[in-house]
């Protein structure tokens, strides 16, 4: 450790002591400031659904006897102040939850649930009649509009965070190939809010380029204090232990402005979810326990029984559209409406899968004459091409919003498919999987995933793989109900479908 951090650490204040400091103070002010603003806006937004839904609710003619107007009113407004509070108190508005992940949708879920159970405790106990009306609407209309506009605030922080602005600046600290690999990972979401302005390495000199990436060397690992003041930062990413003993991190973190600089380490554990982790102190020693995946008992009957109902309420809502493309892809050219297929689902049995056919009947045989064409796309283990010749004109629009998988819901309905999994690989592509692929078999295939909504035919394999493996080891319902609303985006979009 070197002088600068050997010395007694000591607290930063806000009075800068030169000119070094004083762009710090102006620095680390900045993600004060846009974390008040966004939380202003979230505010206002909480204030504005709830109102609306309150007010709603308590205008709805009750066909019960019991509450006046009065009591109706007064019910609404305790409602929405200790809705206002619990929003509050859940942290949903908290700087680390917001634009990224379904944390702040489930914290706004769970303070509703709460509030209206104990509104509803509260009318029983006192023996309020005729409230029962107002906490169903205003319960559902509460769900609906508070979860809209978190999600638009969202669209708009993350709008903003991708011209650079209501980030956090950041310094990354450890080896030029730990650096790059969460340089890579940050740098490619930034919904998360971390804007990586330079690094220090060990041995680094002022002006270089950390290898790999396009960062800029800031300083030395052995003159952090001074490196930090120069950068004006407000959070520092610790990418590597090597480098880094915990007595140098500790003495790091007391180098940094308290409330104004943060300090993050990224541990070597990589696409583990949340949920698999859990912090136990042992003596000051922040041990990180991860919890195998297991896939059995009340969470594999809860994505059955969830699978089985959205199944059957999709194929009845949509059976007049069902019955509009079969009729269309007969008429477009010769062969059956559906294309049956065989493909590798859980523990590695194979089904037929069900799809409308978007193709030629010729298909599958002038599949070898295009995988070795320069038009071949793919990614490697999956064949997918842009323009392939072998799609019809109306398999062309089907495929485009992804019309052509709805007859896979009959799998989910048979179980033999998830509304939610890995993607259904085919034979000739489980052939050549490598052995820790196989992991993706411990659970049923889905018709939409992460890969789904993640980019679908446009990432490559080994980023496909990640995030089935990723789904896989840590999947959750909320989870799973969060990539069903991004796959309405995702199809209506047709981001990387063909």
């Amino acid at each position: 450790m070197t002088e600068a951090l050997q010395s007694p650490p000591t607290i930063a204040t806000r009075e800068p002591v030169a000119t070094a400091g004083r762009r710090v103070e102006r620095a680390s002010a900045a993600p004060r400031s846009w974390a008040a603003r966004f939380v202003r806006i979230l505010v206002c937004v909480d204030v504005v659904a709830i109102a609306i839904s309150t007010t709603a609710a308590s205008l709805v003619p009750s066909a019960e006897s019991g509450a006046g107007d009065g009591d109706r009113a007064v019910v609404a407004i305790v409602t929405a102040v200790l809705w206002l509070l619990l929003l509050a108190g859940s942290a949903s508005r908290s700087p680390r939850v917001v634009g990224t992940g379904a944390t702040e949708y489930r914290r706004v879920v769970e303070s509703t649930v709460l509030t209206f159970g104990l509104v509803a405790l509260g009318v029983y106990l006192l023996d309020i009649e005729g409230l029962r009306l107002f906490l169903g609407c205003g319960f559902g209309a509460g769900v609906v509009l508070l979860l809209a506009a978190r999600w638009s605030a969202r669209r708009w922080l993350i709008a903003q965070r991708r011209q650079g602005r209501m980030s956090r600046t950041v310094l990354l600290v450890g080896s030029p190939a730990s650096i790059a690999t969460v340089a890579r990972d940050v740098q490619r979401t930034p919904a998360a809010g971390f804007r990586v302005v330079g690094a220090a390495i060990p041995g680094g000199a002022q002006g270089e380029i950390v290898p790999g990436t396009t960062i800029p060397v800031r300083g030395r690992l052995d003159n952090l204090p001074a490196v930090l003041q120069e950068a004006g930062v407000d959070t520092v990413i610790v990418t590597s232990s090597n480098e880094f003993s915990s007595s140098r991190v500790r003495e790091l973190s007391w180098q940094l402005e308290p409330g104004r600089q943060h300090l993050v380490v990224a541990p070597s554990l990589t696409d583990i979810g949340g949920p698999r982790l859990h912090t136990r102190p042992v003596n000051g020693l922040p041990l990180i326990h991860v919890e195998t995946p297991h896939y059995e008992g009340w969470k594999q009957y809860a994505k059955r029984a969830f699978d089985i109902v959205c199944a059957g309420l999709l194929i009845v809502a949509l059976s007049p559209l069902l019955a509009v493309v079969a009729v269309l892809v007969r008429a477009s050219s010769p062969g059956p409406v559906l294309f049956r297929q065989e493909r590798v689902g859980l523990r590695g049995g194979t089904f037929r899968m069900l799809k409308f056919r978007s193709m030629y009947e010729d298909a599958e045989a002038r599949l070898a004459e295009l995988v070795g064409s320069d038009a071949a796309g793919g990614n490697g283990v999956m064949f997918k091409m842009k323009d392939d010749p072998r799609v019809t004109p109306v398999g062309r629009v089907l495929r485009r919003f992804s019309i052509d998988e709805l007859p896979q819901l009959f799998n989910v309905l048979l179980g033999s498919m998830s509304l939610v999994g890995p993607r259904p690989p085919l034979e000739r592509e489980v052939a050549q999987y490598s052995e820790h692929v196989y992991r993706r078999f411990l659970v049923k295939p889905g018709i939409t995933g992460l890969w789904q909504v993640s980019g679908r035919s446009d990432l490559d394999w080994d980023e496909t793989v990640r995030l089935d493996l990723f789904y896989v080891e840590n999947w959750t319902m909320w989870g799973d109900l969060f990539i069903l609303w991004k796959t309405a985006r995702a199809v209506v979009l047709g981001a990387g479908a063909y």
